[in-house]
């Protein structure tokens, strides 16, 4: 009986695929765009993960905010003036930072812009050190001085910067019948975003120019992580000894945390739609593979007649849906790699490109392969002899 060796296998699967090279490249594209999206959705989740990682190091998860919540009529409420110097006198507390959202003040590019026209911009006092317990950082220009947060001067979120159209330190906004000069941009600040587009005032400022009473709509703590819980329950009451129950706290770094859920959730379907995709691309082999053997009756005669046997005629057409799933594979997990180069690279991620993912993604694709040629290969060698050649 002869033998059909393996790189006469592979030479043979390499000269069917050579036949039909349309056919052969848009079955393993069907292949490849499966695979590079499950690489692809792989790859960004990892660099989503690592960023996610990074900010919460760089921030750190052991902020709290206090805030006034409403009152049993549902009326708004803030926190008593002597709420911040209160919470900085718990032991554990390193840092306090008190915030005021000044309601009936708002902020113009010109006194010319009709009153209401905000762009939805905030006018927020805040004290000097709130970036510092924040871990904020500024784009452009600079924070408060001591002596600027006494005196018309002004810093600005970056959504605030934008609705306003301020490009850059030094321009002047028209607030309460007088101009305040931009002194610095702020960059995004994950564990304030309501800060992003409010405009900030020093406490100083906000009193004598601006009226301020002194009250608070939240205050920032920084707490070391293990004591975090102890000071939680004693918050309320230090904050506002006549009414705790008007006070919440929360830990901003959580939303953040609940982000990475969700996007672990949405990351799950895309991969079950990713995995569909590869089920059509196995299906689409398949049909190529049969057809193939439908075309090719004449060969598959002529090759049983020299002396091939049934199971040479299965492996050869076996072989051939093997190289066609394998090249998708790999030509998917080299596009998947780079829809997450360029994803990352855009976003301002750290690059992560799990090695386990890609080497995954080629051997499914190599069992895709082998379960899409599996009845394509038995139909083709139950093909008698004499009927395949009485067909030329």
């Amino acid at each position: 009986m002869s033998r059909l060796a393996g790189t006469d296998l592979v030479r043979l699967a390499g000269r069917g695929a050579r036949g039909h090279p349309v056919r052969f490249l848009l079955s393993a594209l069907g292949i490849g765009i499966g695979v590079a999206a499950m690489v692809a959705v792989a790859g960004i989740t990892q660099s989503s993960k690592a960023e996610l990682s990074n900010l919460l190091e760089a921030l750190g998860t052991n902020v709290l905010k206090v805030y006034p919540t409403a009152d049993l009529r549902g009326r708004p409420s803030m926190l008593p003036r002597t709420a911040a110097p209160m919470l900085g006198s718990i032991g554990p507390v390193t840092a306090v930072s008190g915030l005021t959202v000044l309601q009936s003040e708002a902020a113009y590019r010109s006194p010319y812009v009709p009153s209401g026209q905000t762009s939805s911009v905030l006018v927020t006092s805040v004290s000097t050190d709130l970036l510092a317990t924040l871990r904020g950082q500024v784009a452009d220009g600079h924070w408060f001085t001591a002596t600027e947060q006494r005196y018309p001067a002004v810093v600005l979120g970056w959504a605030a910067a934008r609705r306003l159209g301020v490009d850059a330190p030094g321009l002047r906004l028209w607030m309460h019948q007088q101009w305040w000069v931009v002194v610095g941009v702020l960059r995004p600040l994950p564990l304030a975003p309501e800060l992003d587009s409010s405009v900030l005032v020093g406490g100083s400022a906000a009193q004598d120019y601006l009226g301020a009473d002194g009250t608070l709509s939240a205050v920032y703590l920084r707490v070391p992580e293990d004591q975090l819980g102890p000071v939680e329950r004693v918050v309320p009451p230090t904050a506002s000894p006549e009414h705790p129950e008007l006070v919440g706290v929360s830990r901003p770094s959580d939303a953040l945390a609940a982000k990475l859920v969700a996007d672990a959730t949405l990351n799950r379907l895309l991969l079950g739609l990713a995995a569909i995709g590869l089920l059509v691309g196995g299906i689409g082999v398949s049909n190529t593979m049969i057809i193939a053997a439908l075309e090719r009756r004449p060969e598959i005669g002529l090759r049983r007649a020299l002396g091939a046997t049934r199971g040479q005629i299965a492996a050869q057409f076996l072989a051939e849906s093997l190289v066609m799933a394998t090249a998708g594979g790999v030509l998917g997990v080299l596009l998947g790699d780079l829809v997450t180069v360029v994803y990352a690279q855009v976003q301002g991620w750290p690059l992560s490109l799990p090695l386990w993912v890609s080497g995954a993604a080629v051997l499914l694709t190599v069992l895709v392969g082998a379960v899409a040629g599996l009845y394509p290969a038995v139909k083709a060698c139950r093909v008698p002899p004499t009927e395949a050649l009485s067909s030329t």
